[in-house]
């Protein structure tokens, strides 16, 4: 008779989950972190964190280079004047002390970037700060360029931070954003590139023992803009809110990349990005993870994203990815759409006299409204409703004179 051989399945200490890893690992067990460039591979579309991106496009950035140092940084309050008791700025280049806190780069354009960037700029925060802090990036031309922006936030700090970029630009930028217990903190990343600027992004993020942090990323021009955004908990009782608006013109590729770590007890994540697509060859790309591991019962996570394709050949790629290793959870899950304009709603508003272009933009303000309006911050709602308004209109002129050329 056969000797039946028993079968031992390892069993996950809460202590040290990973002394016994999976046979199959989670994706954070996969994914190498290095300061070092040759630790990761030179980007295909066949891996797949690569898969939806124009890596044809974006090649400049995946090898080590001298930036021009073009790119403008001005740090203020978001009136005009000098930062106010409790903000400090200043510069220096990363590998300072200060830099390189969080986490370490998880693919190889950003440790390109950190090893590139001849400058990094350290925002330090401590206080109650009564108005936003501006920090605005600008382009002031194509040649490659990069930038190392650290965002600290001490224990118990209440501040709303705004980093603005616009102009031209080729640029790798780096983002870490580390906020200490008990902290309330907003960052808002506005993206308004002029056309073929090129932006490539990568944000680590640590959140302090019952912090909480609004994190919002608006992505309103340029010809290829990626960011990815990874964070993690630095302990229990933190809770997170990532918002996310994109508007994609014809032949631009926007793509932004979430991953959420729930690695301590009783923490809780919202991801909610929406994006319209307006025009031939407007390509969108949201991919969002959260992995709840072993470590963190009591957790409650969501994530969202909704597309609304405006006109047709525009593509939207949408993929949730959600990874439980933990059964002791509150709640999570995740949803994604990719849709045109409901025709409902454009019949509902011409019956009542409404042309149908006026129609179509109160939709899309409909469907980006309520999420301008949780960033919180009014200095700034206006300006990005006029913003999407404005790319609507140049849509429609466009269209026409698209159809113009046709006759």
């Amino acid at each position: 008779m056969a000797q039946t051989q028993e079968i031992n399945i390892p069993v996950a200490d809460p202590n040290d989950p990973y002394a016994n890893p999976a046979a199959m690992p989670s994706s954070a067990d996969r994914s190498p972190r290095s300061f070092d460039v040759d630790a990761f591979e030179v980007p295909d579309r066949k891996q797949d964190d690569w898969r939806y991106t124009p890596v044809e496009r974006v090649e400049e950035f995946f090898n080590a280079f001298t930036p021009s140092n073009e790119t403008q940084i001005a740090v203020t309050m978001i009136d005009g004047t000098a930062l106010t008791e409790g903000v400090t700025y200043s510069e220096g280049k990363p590998g300072d002390a200060d830099t390189g806190i969080v986490s370490k780069p998880c693919d190889r354009v950003s440790a390109v970037e950190w090893n590139s960037a001849s400058r990094a700029g350290i925002l330090r925060i401590d206080g109650e700060i009564s108005q936003p802090i501006l920090v605005k990036i600008h382009g002031a031309g194509t040649d490659l360029d990069a930038f190392h922006l650290v965002i600290i936030a001490a224990d118990r700090a209440h501040a709303d931070v705004v980093v603005e970029h616009d102009g031209d630009a080729r640029i790798a930028e780096g983002v870490e954003i580390f906020t200490g217990r008990d902290s309330h903190v907003s960052t808002t990343f506005i993206q308004e590139w002029n056309k073929g600027s090129k932006h490539v992004g990568n944000q680590r993020i640590h959140l302090g023992e019952g912090a909480s942090l609004r994190h919002s990323v608006v992505t309103l021009g340029g010809d290829v803009v990626r960011i990815r955004m990874d964070q993690d908990f630095g302990g229990d009782q933190g809770d997170l809110n990532m918002l996310g608006i994109y508007f994609v013109d014809p032949g631009e590729h926007i793509e932004h990349r979430t991953m959420i770590v729930h690695n301590h007890p009783e923490c809780k994540s919202r991801v909610v990005y929406k994006g319209a697509l307006d025009g031939k060859g407007a390509h969108s790309t949201w991919v969002g993870n959260a992995l709840i591991a072993p470590t963190a019962p009591g957790t409650d996570s969501y994530e969202l994203n909704r597309n609304l394709v405006l006109t047709p050949g525009a593509i939207a790629d949408s993929e949730p990815n959600l990874e439980i290793e933990n059964g002791n959870i509150i709640g999570a899950g995740h949803a994604s759409s990719v849709g045109r304009f409901d025709d409902e709603e454009l019949f509902y508003l011409q019956s009542r006299g409404i042309p149908e272009t006026e129609a179509r933009k109160l939709v899309v303000r409909g469907f980006f409204g309520e999420l301008v309006e949780e960033i919180g911050i009014p200095a700034i709602s206006e300006h990005l409703m006029n913003v999407i308004d404005k790319r609507l209109a140049r849509g429609e002129n466009d269209a026409i004179a698209q159809v113009l050329e046709e006759k």
